[in-house]
């Protein structure tokens, strides 16, 4: 009779297991709210925490745009045409000289050069250019005229600095944080 009542379930397994499942319950609702509050709320977030970014969906020869502080980011995927040609120009670059290589980043030791990250604010004024635009292929501000070539750099009009380039960083071949 013994054996028998340990193989059957009765209503002290039914209690002890009732009662385990509400006190998990409870305990998952004591700890979620401790856990939840040392995560960075809304305002943190829009103030400028870091954002990654997934450059797989980016064909090459597209970009997006995403806001981050506040500000326009333009990311880029450059072809090898646009690269070549941004580094060809790169001796005819007068208004703010800076080198192609010296505005991409690397990865692995590669350099990274068919992504450019770049703050989506003209340099005069600090309206939003459009992009793959303008004399040169890159960005144009249609407010005032400034052109920008497929790297950022400023070749003509009233902007006096390229596009900026914001913090950021690969965190693998096809990610990158901003911040």
């Amino acid at each position: 009779m013994a054996d028998q009542s340990m193989s059957e379930p009765n209503r002290r397994d039914f209690l002890l297991l009732a009662t385990g499942a509400a006190g998990a319950v409870a305990g998952a609702s004591v700890v979620w709210p401790l856990i939840s509050q040392m995560l960075p709320d809304a305002s943190t977030i829009a103030a400028g925490a870091p954002v990654e970014v997934d450059l797989g969906p980016i064909g090459e020869g597209k970009a997006i745009t995403l806001k981050w502080r506040g500000k326009p980011i333009f990311v880029r995927h450059r072809t090898k045409a646009e690269i070549e040609a941004s580094r060809a120009d790169d001796a005819k670059i007068t208004i703010d000289p800076e080198a192609d290589a010296h505005r991409v980043k690397a990865f692995g030791g590669k350099s990274q050069d068919q992504w450019i990250v770049v703050y989506g604010n003209c340099t005069h004024l600090g309206c939003v250019p459009t992009g793959f635009a303008g004399d040169f292929g890159g960005w144009y501000c249609p407010c005032h005229g400034s052109h920008y070539d497929n790297a950022g750099r400023i070749r003509k009009g009233p902007a006096p600095k390229n596009l900026f380039v914001p913090e950021y960083a690969f965190l693998s071949a096809t990610k990158i944080k901003i911040g």
